[in-house]
């Protein structure tokens, strides 16, 4: 199927990639398993391109809304390759996204499609070193729930002099102490109880000369 069947809109989008994003997709597409849901070992090995993630999202974005506009049409050859090279944008963003939004956005199409298998497989990746604390943080403040979930429970988990290095940052500050306030009551880690037994005593001593 040529890429002008599956609508105006997907072809526009696609004429607007680069060609190496296009032989990445098309690559993806006859590979075996490609929409697996198991994300593969981030190497480091190539330098992360942040344009391939916005033309993936946003060739990912066209699809999903054609699929939802065009959802009598599930059961033809076009919605079945719409949907096949979604899920292979998808799967694609999911081993190599550094990006709080495109996280975000893989997160939001899980929970709509009640996808719980990639829900939990993204939790994985969100643990995996290429997202920075910043990013993981972002994604804490999110509104959408489960992407905040998400983000808080692998902030939890990580070590806890990262969560220290971010109480200097006048952004993240908030929500690493809010990360470290669950390491030291749901993981019982000593070290996160004294840092946060030590801010209360700041903020206390902070009010007390407010008041004086």
């Amino acid at each position: 199927m040529m890429i002008e069947d599956l609508g105006a809109r997907i072809a526009s989008v696609w004429e607007g990639l680069r060609s190496t994003t296009r032989k990445m997709i098309v690559g993806a597409l006859q590979a075996p398993g490609a929409t697996s849901l198991t994300a593969q070992p981030h190497t480091g090995a190539m330098a992360y391109d942040a344009r391939s993630d916005w033309e993936l999202s946003r060739l990912l974005s066209a699809l999903d809304e054609s699929v939802a506009e065009n959802a009598e049409q599930s059961g033809t050859e076009q919605g079945r390759e719409m949907r096949r090279m979604a899920e292979t944008c998808a799967a694609l963003l999911q081993n190599q996204t550094q990006s709080a939004e495109v996280f975000a956005q893989l997160v939001m199409r899980a929970h709509r499609a009640n996808d719980f298998a990639r829900i939990d497989a993204l939790a994985d990746a969100l643990t995996a070193p290429r997202f920075s604390a910043s990013e993981v943080c972002e994604l804490a403040r999110h509104d959408h729930p489960v992407v905040c979930a998400l983000a808080r429970e692998a902030l939890a988990q990580s070590p806890t002099v990262n969560l220290v290095a971010l109480l200097a940052d006048p952004v993240d500050a908030e929500t690493a102490r809010i990360a470290l306030e669950l390491q030291a009551t749901e993981y019982g880690n000593e070290e996160a109880r004294q840092l946060v037994y030590m801010l209360d005593q700041a903020d206390m001593m902070d009010e007390d000369e407010d008041d004086a």
